[in-house]
């Protein structure tokens, strides 16, 4: 299950994929789509066929993101949260064969097309949470148990 949480930004980037999808590419598809239906045959039509697919894509993404604008809540950073691990971290941790990762903790929405991001879902974000530097973090992985130590907490 995912949870609902998301960053301010990660918000503002659904909303502005929302409004770019319905207002920009939905009446640029739909005009596709009737004009490739006004050239007759539909059945071998490939604009037709190709754009009528693209507007589902596209009404299937806006159904989506509606909803899960509904859904999410927004976490705004608190100055509470310095010197702790919380949603919204830019963490740093090394684990015991000196491998350094950088990354910031955001919602499961907020992963997609990004290296340095890692879901509040995740092992390692579930196992750094409320941990401050200098502290060691168990993480269980696939390939077994790592220990990872906190270099770095900003937001």
């Amino acid at each position: 299950m995912k949870t609902n949480l998301i960053t301010r930004e990660g918000f503002e980037r659904l909303q502005a994929e929302l409004d770019h999808l319905w207002r920009k590419e939905r009446p640029e598809t739909t005009a596709k789509v009737s004009w490739a239906a006004s050239l007759g045959d539909r059945s071998e039509n490939a604009d037709y066929q190709y754009n009528k697919k693209r507007l589902r894509e596209i009404d299937r993404r806006v159904r989506y993101l509606r909803k899960r604008l509904e859904d999410v809540q927004v976490v705004d950073y608190n100055p509470q949260q310095d010197g702790r691990v919380f949603f919204g971290a830019w963490v740093e941790v090394e684990d015991d064969d000196g491998q350094v990762l950088n990354f910031k903790i955001v919602g499961p929405d907020e992963i997609y097309g990004r290296k340095d991001y890692v879901s509040i879902d995740s092992p390692m974000a579930r196992a750094l949470l409320k941990k401050e530097v200098n502290d060691e973090a168990v993480v269980k992985t696939p390939s077994g148990i790592r220990n990872w130590y906190i270099n770095l907490i900003k937001y």
